[in-house]
């Protein structure tokens, strides 16, 4: 994060995340109300791109964005500047003067980037001083929406290719630097092999990829001359971009000066499509180059592609070895964000019994789990077989008994000799990070091993099965004589 913005990023958030905040302080500070402990959970309603699954991602972003948290001098003078609807400050002095001394002492437990995670689950579980959790709503929000989103599509994209490598190529087109440093890192949480994004690259350590665009070919007269050229200048890296003028010309030409480069003592690496019948012209391209003697030259192909794409060429023959996928992927292009929110589920007085909260709503699907949430995921011979949600303070009986989320008529039970894992893991202790730092490239394999023990059924591109996952029937129990008293208690003031 400090490579990106050196100065402090406290002030990522929306203001009403620090009028809230000033709220909790008065309380305590001025009204000498016992200072409050809460639990927010960090959850998404449904999945992106009409998926099965979707790929956590983003929590190595949050850990550094927590260590370095501090309310800066300049910070704290531009809140300072800021005007109630009066004309007066809309800060108090004494809350700036709280905040330059504000330390974080949250509890924070996290699913694993590259682990599998579905709707209603907590991505994040905050924990700690109401007044911090709230602070860090905001931050943690659009750093885990978009990059799990990412993550989610590239997984996608990969699973499409069917073990082809993938190159993330979608810096120019992404929303904004952030953004395609963002989007970069998340596509190799999802399973691309490398990226075009050279400072990606070098902040998280990943492969980068790339040789020459259409602009290298028409700089010079003649297509031969700006092969030649470039082999003189990048033997080692010579994939030819075949397209700007006649494409299977193109590629004879690559034969061409392939051979050349050859008998210099380097080898081709092989060609790009960026356009037209991709299909067609893979099979067509790739008779030119074994025919002329490179029967191991690659055939990249780019170009407006996503995972749709990729398996309908696959589908159909077509002889592409390598997949360069920018817009489409980068900018999450038919879903543009995951719909991430983040709920209170418990609060107490400092060091005394929880009380549990949600939420209510018309639509289903925006009611709120109260709790501590926690999530068990139960596999067996052939991988993963359903999630259970439950509360850790009840504790999860065995055998396990979950009522689905979809169908509260319908309940599963997870016999005791099944394997599980609970999903979240600590982040953050008392302010202080536990979580380990992991390179990225060991955190896609993560993900594809979390993909291999997904059923084929949940991975389908189109109409994928829906993966079960369920409220621990003794916090479901809770949930609904919480809904209930919720319910009595706005009749019975209203």
């Amino acid at each position: 994060m400090s490579s990106l913005q050196p100065s402090s990023l406290a002030l990522l958030t929306d203001l009403y995340e620090l009028t809230m905040a000033c709220g909790y302080w008065q309380a305590e500070a001025k009204r000498n109300e016992p200072p409050r402990e809460a639990v927010f959970t960090l959850i998404f309603r449904s999945l992106p791109f009409h998926g099965g699954f979707a790929v956590a991602c983003g929590l190595e972003t949050v850990c550094q964005f927590l260590e370095e948290f501090r309310f800066r001098p300049d910070d704290l003078a531009y809140l300072a500047s800021l005007r109630g609807a009066d004309g007066g400050p809309l800060f108090e002095s004494a809350f700036l003067d709280y905040l330059g001394r504000l330390e974080l002492s949250v509890d924070i437990d996290a699913v694993p980037e590259g682990a599998l995670v579905f709707p209603q689950e907590p991505l994040v579980r905050v924990s700690g001083p109401i007044l911090q959790c709230q602070l860090l709503e905001t931050a943690l929000l659009t750093i885990l929406n978009f990059q799990t989103l990412i993550a989610t599509k590239a997984a996608r994209v990969c699973l499409a290719a069917k073990g082809d490598p993938v190159i993330e190529f979608g810096l120019r087109r992404a929303q904004g630097i952030d953004g395609g440093i963002s989007a970069a890192r998340a596509a190799i949480v999802g399973g691309c092999e490398s990226t075009s994004n050279v400072l990606a690259g070098k902040l998280f350590d990943v492969p980068v990829r790339g040789t020459h665009a259409h602009s290298w070919i028409t700089a010079f007269d003649e297509e031969r001359a700006s092969f030649r050229a470039w082999a003189r200048a990048m033997p080692n890296n010579c994939i030819f971009l075949v397209d700007t003028y006649d494409t299977l010309q193109g590629v004879r030409h690559a034969v061409e000066v392939g051979s050349g480069l050859r008998a210099a003592g380097h080898e081709m690496i092989g060609i790009r499509l960026d356009s037209g019948d991709l299909g067609a012209l893979s099979i067509a391209a790739r008779a030119i180059l074994d025919e002329g003697g490179f029967p191991k030259a690659k055939i990249v192909a780019s170009g407006d592609l996503d995972e749709y794409e990729i398996a309908r060429l696959k589908a159909h023959g077509a002889k592409i070895d390598i997949w360069g996928v920018g817009t489409r992927l980068t900018t999450a292009y038919d879903q543009p964000a995951l719909g991430g929110v983040y709920k209170l589920t418990a609060i107490r007085t400092r060091g005394g019994p929880w009380q549990y909260k949600l939420k209510l709503s018309e639509e289903v699907a925006k009611s709120t789990n109260p709790g501590l949430e926690q999530v068990r995921r139960f596999r067996g011979a052939s991988g993963f077989v359903g999630d259970v949600i439950y509360d850790e303070p009840l504790g999860i009986p065995s055998p396990a008994v979950a009522v689905d989320l979809a169908d509260e008529n319908q309940r599963t039970t997870y016999a005791p000799h099944l394997t599980y894992d609970d999903v979240l893991v600590p982040a953050f202790r008392s302010g202080k990070r536990v979580y380990p730092h992991t390179p990225l490239t060991e955190v896609r394999s993560r993900t594809l091993a979390q993909l291999a023990l997904l059923p084929e059924p949940h991975k389908l591109l189109k109409d994928p099965k829906r993966y079960p996952v369920g409220l621990e029937s003794n916090l479901h129990a809770l949930k609904v004589r919480l809904m209930d008293e919720v319910r009595r208690r706005q009749w019975g003031s209203g």
